[in-house]
């Protein structure tokens, strides 16, 4: 087996390969390690064909959906994943084969009602069912505690004591522990009869994941995160420096249509010098008698830097090819002293 497990933060995915075949599977993956899963394997030497998901993420972004679509990889699931973009639904007991390699799903319901484990020869991926020293949650869409205990006590704690224990998050550092480690000194664990563990499940208060509305909007509908709209616009868009702006304004001679996309009052209360408002709201309703010449260079400018890049990528959509957006806001641009033209 070839086997690599990539952190980011407390999330854990995992890349693993068969030796003979060198096809692969990705487990758990997470959208800021695109690029890397990807160095990865090519440096293993792996295909990876298979990107699966434990269960719907609410902290983190799935990359499967992304992976699979570069990788034209089949998308696994558990049956009951909302993901309209799964490509393989797995029930329990069933088997997937990566290569040599034999993956069995468990369905074990509790953190999520789609969580699953994989056994794979010598270890199991628990996802968030079992974690290091603890569980995984319950207070969250579709978790519960009482089959987070059926699930536990009935389904993995029963698997051998050798497995090594792979999760998906774990805070303090550590790559793994055993069935036999977990069953002697998880703490919650030690909560074996069903009341008492529903009990403590229930009076964790734990806080809620900060991006948890967009991540379960993304991954159960396979929709954009806005830090992917952002990176695809900016990919598609060439910037100007603060720099070269400033030394423009300076020359009092912009050479280019500077347009200005926030809002009516931002722009009254200061704005750069020879600029043009023209609202991101009202951008594409209004650019045919606001821009009639396609070929003149425009460059956007916003407060943060952020609607600029979207809204610059739109003009080139639109047609307008020499369309760019400033690197910066106009934030920094006022924390630099920069000059302001007020009304």
């Amino acid at each position: 087996m070839i086997f690599e497990q990539i952190a980011t933060g407390g999330c854990q995915s995992y890349l693993m390969g068969c030796g003979e075949t060198h096809a692969a599977v990705l487990i758990d993956p997470n959208l800021k390690q695109m690029d890397h899963y990807l160095g990865l394997a090519a440096r293993d030497g792996l295909r990876i064909r298979y990107v699966l998901d434990t269960h719907t993420h609410a902290d983190h972004f799935s990359a499967a959906r992304e992976l699979g679509r570069v990788l034209n990889a089949k998308v696994v699931t558990h049956r009951l994943s909302p993901a309209p973009y799964a490509d393989f639904r797995l029930c329990d007991g069933e088997i997937l084969r990566v290569g040599d390699m034999r993956l069995t799903a468990l369905h074990t319901p509790g953190h999520t009602r789609d969580s699953m484990c994989v056994v794979a020869e010598d270890r199991v991926f628990t996802g968030d069912t079992l974690l290091i020293g603890g569980t995984g949650r319950t207070d969250l869409p579709t978790g519960d505690p009482e089959a987070l205990h059926d699930s536990l006590f009935n389904r993995v704690l029963k698997l051998d004591p050798a497995l090594k224990v792979y999760p998906a998050h774990d805070y303090k550092g550590r790559s793994h522990s055993t069935i036999g480690a977990e069953i002697a000194d998880n703490p919650r664990l030690q909560k074996r009869d069903r009341a008492e563990f529903v009990a403590m499940m229930r009076t964790l208060n734990l806080e809620a994941p900060t991006h948890l509305t967009e991540a379960l909007r993304t991954n159960m509908s396979g929709g954009k995160t806005v830090a992917q709209m952002l990176s695809d616009a900016a990919a598609n868009i060439a910037f100007i420096s603060m720099a070269e702006l400033a030394e423009r304004v300076k020359r009092n001679d912009l050479e280019l249509v500077l347009l200005d996309v926030r809002e009516k009052d931002a722009f009254a209360a200061g704005h750069i010098p020879g600029a043009r408002h023209l609202p991101r709201g009202q951008l594409e309703l209004r650019v045919n008698t606001e821009l009639p010449d396609p070929t003149r260079r425009i460059l956007v400018c916003c407060e943060f830097g952020h609607i600029s890049t979207l809204a610059a990528a739109t003009l080139r959509e639109l047609g307008y090819t020499q369309a760019a957006a400033l690197d910066g806001g106009l934030k920094a641009w006022r924390e630099k002293g920069l000059p302001l033209a007020t009304g």
